[in-house]
C-alpha cells in the first residue's frame, strides 16, 4: 500500500476515471476530509463536480499522468477499464489497490483463469482470436452462447448473445480477441461485495438478487431470496481467496449467477460496483466509504444492513428527465441523479433506492 500508515485529513486522493462511481467515491472522500483530483479524457466527466480539480487529458499523456501524481497523496480507480499503460505511468507507491488486480479483470480469460485455480466454477468456454476459433467454439461448447470481446466489454457492450446455430451463421468474428461462453442456466444472479483493509481485515455486504437487461444491471434487491442465501458462504469463500491472491486493498466485487448446481462465477470488478449502490442508505457504512477508508489506511467501517428490504434501480435515459417525481412516491425513495449532460438511451443517468423495515410479503409468512 501507498502508506502504512493513514493519510491525515487534507491529504489528497487521486481517482482515475470520471464518471458517477468517481463521483461517489469523491463525495464519500470529502466526508471524511479529504481531496480529490481526478483524471480522464475530456468528456461527461460528472465526477469533477466533487472534485477539487480535474485533469482532462488523455490517458497516453505521461507529462499530464505525472503531474497529476505530483498532486496526489494516494491514487485508485472507479473503473476497471483505465489502460495499464496509464496505471503505469503512475509511482506504484501511490496506486491502491496493486494494479494487478486491473490487469488480470481487463482480460477475461484470465480472470476466469485465476478464479478457477481458486475453486470457482465458471460456464464453459474458449478463447476464440479468429473466425475458424469461432467455428471450434461453437462446436466444442454448443449453442445457446454468448461471444464477449476480451477487453474492453461494459454493460453489456462487445456482447453478441447467439441462441443456436442457425442464428451462429449471422455472426462474424469481430477481429479482436474474444472469449466465447456457453449460457448458464440459472435462477437469478448476485454479487459479492467485500472490502479488504491492508492487514487483510474484510467486511462483507450482504448480497442482492441482481437483475440485468442487454447486459446492463437495472434492479438490485434485499432479501435476496432462498436461493441466493444458500450460496452465500460458497461464492464469499471464493471472494475472499480472490482478494487474499491479489493482496487486494479497496473494495472488490465478483458475480455469480445462482443455479442449481451452485455459484456459477461470472465476472470481477476491482473497484465500487452498481449492484452496491444501495449501501448508501442500506448499510452501516457504504462501499464508496469503505473504498476510501481502506486506500487511506483507516479502519474499515461496519458492513451490517440496516433495513429489512431495500430496492434500488438505475434510472436510464431519458427517464432522468422525469426523475424528481419519484420523491412523491412512497417506500422512502432516496434519488441520486449523477448530473450527466445527455440522457441518451441505455445510459445510466442515476438511481434510486427504496428502504423499508418492513419485510416483503413472501418474508413475512
Amino acid at each position: 500500500m501507498a502508506n502504512s500508515a493513514p493519510l491525515p485529513p487534507g491529504s489528497t486522493i487521486g481517482i482515475l476515471g470520471g464518471g458517477q462511481l468517481g463521483r461517489m467515491l469523491a463525495m464519500a472522500a470529502v466526508q471524511l476530509g479529504y481531496r480529490c483530483i481526478g483524471y480522464a479524457p475530456a468528456g461527461d466527466n460528472v465526477a469533477a463536480s466533487a472534485c477539487d480539480d480535474f485533469f482532462e487529458n488523455g490517458w497516453g499523456d505521461t507529462a499530464a499522468l505525472a503531474a497529476f501524481a505530483t498532486k496526489c497523496d494516494v491514487v485508485t480507480w472507479e473503473f476497471e477499464n483505465v489502460p495499464l499503460s496509464a496505471v503505469e505511468a503512475i509511482p506504484t507507491t501511490l496506486l491502491v489497490p496493486d494494479p494487478k488486480a486491473l490487469e488480470i479483470a481487463q482480460d477475461r480469460l484470465s480472470e476466469k483463469r485465476f478464479v478457477e485455480e481458486l475453486g470457482a466454477v465458471c460456464a464453459p468456454y474458449l478463447r476464440v482470436e479468429s473466425d475458424d476459433d469461432f467455428a471450434r467454439a461453437l462446436e466444442r461448447v454448443g449453442t445457446p452462447g454468448i461471444l464477449k470481446t476480451a477487453r474492453d466489454g461494459y454493460d453489456g457492450k462487445g456482447q453478441w448473445r447467439i441462441a443456436s446455430a442457425h442464428e451462429a451463421e449471422g455472426v462474424r468474428f469481430p477481429g479482436q480477441a474474444c472469449i466465447y461462453e456457453g449460457m448458464v442456466n440459472f435462477e437469478t444472479e448476485f454479487s459479492v461485495i467485500l472490502a479488504r483493509a491492508e492487514d487483510g481485515a474484510m467486511r462483507i455486504w450482504d448480497s442482492s438478487a441482481n437483475t440485468h437487461d442487454s447486459g446492463m444491471l437495472v434492479h438490485s434487491v434485499l432479501p435476496a431470496g432462498s436461493v441466493v442465501e444458500s450460496q452465500i458462504a460458497q461464492a464469499r469463500q471464493i471472494a475472499e481467496k480472490t482478494a487474499d491472491a491479489l493482496g487486494y486493498v479497496g473494495v472488490l466485487t465478483l458475480e455469480f449467477f445462482a443455479t442449481q448446481q451452485g455459484p456459477v462465477f461470472n465476472e470481477m470488478a476491482p473497484r465500487v460496483h452498481n449492484s452496491g449502490h444501495w449501501t448508501i442508505e442500506g448499510a452501516a457504512t457504504s462501499q464508496f466509504e469503505n473504498h476510501i477508508r481502506a486506500i487511506c489506511g483507516l479502519p474499515l467501517g461496519g458492513t451490517e444492513t440496516r433495513f429489512a428490504s431495500i430496492d434500488m434501480r438505475n434510472i436510464v435515459g431519458e427517464d432522468a428527465l422525469s426523475a424528481h417525481k419519484i420523491l412523491a412516491e412512497g417506500g422512502e425513495p432516496h434519488l441520486h441523479l449523477y448530473g450527466k449532460r445527455e440522457a441518451r438511451e441505455g445510459r445510466k443517468m442515476g438511481h434510486v433506492t427504496r428502504v423499508s423495515h418492513d419485510k416483503p410479503p413472501e418474508e413475512s409468512a
